[in-house]
């Protein structure tokens, strides 16, 4: 018998119910008995959909109700200081570090802790505000998790309540359980010292906790723990690797059988230090680092567990079965019992069931498998070598001829393959990946001259609110029930609306909101050849914000404009300069599914092609503003730095491709937010946009260290409030951001913006919010213009 498993799964719901309940519970329409409800009723299906499909093993504690690194965080009883008055419920405790506000609501004649910014009865509570937690990704994916913060100070006390209790309910559901924790290394790794201070200083005071964790998980019947430590994919000096040998020998003893997960890339330099860590098991990704198995074999202890991840957990296309099947046989020959195979990493990153898509196109379906298909192959694989080689009319031996058939259909379809776009690209030489021709100050004084902006120019980064009424039009669209003329005519409607606002608030360079737009990868996707768009292929991307990436299986053209009509009528509303508005190729590209048959280099070329021709049409339509965002472009960068440099490569040359045909009065932005930047500020001034709109709120300014060692030469709209948080921000507060980012860059270089777009907040709190900005700007033109 093969031991199955999983690392993790998808914890919002096939129908994302997670997400409804917790926006449900924050807005204050639900009490918190039915949001934890809930969460008990995914964790009871998600387990049995896991069982059902003989996976030996469930994962307990992958469940969380915002996010998994924030959870441990309370599990070690490492609150920051600015919540540890509170004495309100734990989730409440929680939404307060991930959202930065908590609000009271009554039900039934009670009271209980929320976390939106409004009350039942409408009004706020002002007095418990807080800052919200820094985010960032989680290592290379689209993930985001809140950052434990640190200091000399910091000390750690076990609260093991959470998995405790959800290890009881798998265990009373009748499933074999195994807890699943982020390694005391990794956990300290992801944190910031926001005194300066070293976070391995920490680890003494760490590990005690931990012992008692596993302790206690042991206790209620735990006989194995997955501990994962995804930092061994990455490049660590002495120091952290000296830190993990210190901290498993002294875990090592612990009664818990311990699961040490390596996942997301090879482990390199670390293979060795990682097959001989005192533990039980090894989980390593085998669908991105194969090439090690050999090595790691040959030094993996005679005793211990080696688990594999077979079957990608971060894209969506079918497992080549047979493929697989003839390198994995040898290994099991080998290893024998001590060989389980699973998932290569948390299938939190993909959508649940492909069987929900009812309206797939039937030759793309075969071609794709989900979380819930996932598991199956999983299990054709362990099947198939429990029967070994010469059991023909085995079980699995259907499904196995159905995956070749549906793997060689892919790759001779003539939709994966267009010659048009091979030419194109071909055709348009190298030259078209340069920088533009003209430097950026004689550039910058050109588009002074046509815009005639003031000191300190006031934006946004795109996206206005997406209101009910507005999902309400588009579904009813879909639906056909609404015709084109009718749908036009609403999305005119809310623009128009979108562009008075604007104007009433007094920005500079407005925008035209993208009411017709439903997510800013999506809508490009629906209008290029080359894209696949699901119905509900859902992830998290952080607390209840999921997304539905579009999948890209073949090679990309645009059919016609995609934006220039929207732009023109907005613009046709005002005489203040209109963005267009466009998602850059990479981003593009690390926002979608991508196709695993030819470089991600050539597909982003490819994109970037699409988009050039998009803007060029806006410029031809009198367009003078075009952003194109990359809001992605720094996820996408390999975990290793000796890795980055090809990838900033193509990245910067397919945003140079993208946008370097235009007039040099033509103003181009881009936009980033949610990643750390100061280790790549060089490729970002090397993409060459006029101005760079970036995230810099929640993390105060972080990013304006790069400054003191890097002169970046073109301007820069440093994000003066954090829009993911409900909390309405201060004048005064904005003030303060940008005088400090004048000290590093020049003021006539500056321009005032939130740190992202505004789709996922609503009127009555973006209207504060901008008028405050607003003011903030005009201040600063009396102060340091």
């Amino acid at each position: 018998m093969i031991t199955t498993h999983t690392l993790g799964y998808p914890r919002v719901g096939a129908q994302r119910q997670l997400k409804f309940a917790l926006e449900a519970y924050w807005a204050g329409r639900a009490p918190r008995a039915t949001l934890t409800d809930i969460g008990a009723e995914l964790r009871r299906t998600h387990w049995h959909d896991q069982a059902h499909a003989g996976c030996t093993f469930v994962p307990v504690g992958d469940f969380s109700f915002y996010d998994h690194v924030l959870d441990m965080s309370f599990t070690l009883g490492h609150l920051p200081q600015r919540v540890q008055g509170f004495e309100g419920h734990v989730l409440d405790n929680m939404f307060r570090v991930a959202r930065g506000r908590s609000v009271r609501h009554a039900h039934a004649g009670t009271h209980s802790e929320g976390c939106c910014g409004h009350a039942a009865h409408g009004g706020e509570v002002q007095g418990d505000d807080v800052q919200a937690g820094e985010m960032t990704k989680w290592f290379d994916t689209n993930y985001h998790h809140i950052v434990p913060e640190f200091d000399a100070d910091t000390t750690f006390a076990l609260d093991a309540s959470r998995l405790l209790d959800q290890l009881a309910e798998a265990r009373a559901q009748g499933h074999r359980a195994k807890p699943v924790i982020i390694g005391p290394v990794t956990y300290l790794w992801l944190g910031k010292a926001r005194d300066g201070s070293e976070r391995l200083a920490l680890l003494d005071r760490l590990l005690p906790v931990y012992a008692q964790l596993l302790d206690a998980l042991a206790a209620a019947g735990a006989t194995w723990v997955q501990i994962d430590e995804p930092v061994l994919c990455t490049e660590l000096d002495e120091a952290w690797r000296h830190a993990l040998r210190v901290a498993y020998h002294r875990l090592h003893s612990a009664a818990p059988k311990l699961l040490l997960t390596a996942a997301f890339g090879p482990l390199r330099d670390q293979l060795h230090l990682a097959a001989t860590l005192p533990t039980a098991g090894l989980h390593v990704d085998a669908t991105t680092a194969r090439d090690e198995l050999p090595a790691l074999l040959n030094v993996l202890p005679s005793t211990k567990v080696l688990s594999l991840g077979v079957v990608s957990a971060r894209n969506i296309w079918a497992t080549d079965l047979n493929a697989t099947l003839t390198w994995l046989r040898p290994v099991h020959e080998r290893l024998g019992d001590r060989l389980w195979l699973a998932p290569g990493c948390s299938l939190l990153h993909v959508p649940v069931d492909l069987a929900q898509e009812t309206q797939l196109d039937p030759e793309l379906r075969p071609w794709l498998a989900f979380a819930r298909q996932k598991l199956d192959e999983v299990q054709v694989l362990a099947t198939a070598l429990r029967l070994g080689p010469q059991a023909a009319d085995a079980a699995p031996q259907a499904q196995l001829s159905a995956n070749r058939e549906a793997i060689a259909a892919r790759h001779r379809s003539p939709r994966v393959h267009r010659p048009a776009v091979q030419e194109a690209l071909s055709a348009i030489g190298g030259q078209a990946t340069a920088a533009r021709a003209t430097p950026h100050r004689q550039r910058a004084a050109l588009q002074a001259q046509a815009l005639q902006l003031p000191a300190f120019p006031t934006t946004t980064i795109g996206s206005f609110p997406q209101t009910a009424e507005i999902r309400a039009t588009r579904a009813a669209f879909k639906r056909g029930e609404l015709d084109a003329t009718a749908y036009d005519a609403a999305m005119r409607a809310e623009i128009a609306q979108a562009v008075a606002e604007q104007e009433s608030l007094g920005l500079d360079v407005l925008v035209h909101g993208e009411a017709e737009r439903n997510d800013m990868v999506e809508y490009f996707g629906e209008l290029l050849d080359g894209y696949l768009i699901t119905q509900h292929g859902w992830v998290q991307s952080y607390g209840s914000r999921c997304v539905k990436p579009p999948i890209l299986y073949g090679d990309v053209q645009r059919r016609g404009p995609m934006t220039v009509a929207w732009t023109r009528f907005a613009q046709s509303l005002t005489t203040k300069p209109m963005k267009g508005m466009l998602t850059g190729p990479v981003t593009m590209l690390n926002w979608s599914f991508v196709r695993d048959d030819q470089p991600r280099a050539l597909s982003a070329l490819q994109l970037a092609l699409a988009i050039r021709d998009e803007v060029l049409d806006l410029e031809a339509a009198g367009v003078r503003v075009i952003q194109i965002d990359e809001a992605a472009l720094r996820e996408g960068l390999p975990l290793r730095r000796s890795d980055w440099a090809p990838y900033l490569d193509w990245a910067v040359a397919a945003f140079r491709l993208a946008t370097n045909g235009v007039r040099d009065s033509t103003q181009v932005h881009t936009h980033m937010c949610y990643s750390e930047f100061n280790d790549i500020i060089g490729a970002i001034a090397a993409m060459d946009a006029d101005v760079i709109t970036i995230e810099t709120a929640r993390s105060q300014m972080e990013l304006l260290e790069a400054f003191e060692r890097f002169a970046y030469p073109n301007d820069i709209g440093p994000g003066v409030y954090d829009i993911h948080s409900p909390k309405l921000p201060d004048t005064s507060d904005m003030v303060a951001l940008m005088q400090r980012a004048a000290r590093h860059i020049p003021p006539a270089r500056l321009w005032v913006n939130p740190d992202c777009g505004l789709k996922t907040r609503r009127w009555d709190e973006v209207r504060p919010a901008l008028a405050r900005m607003v003011a903030a700007a005009q201040q600063l033109r009396t102060t340091l213009a």
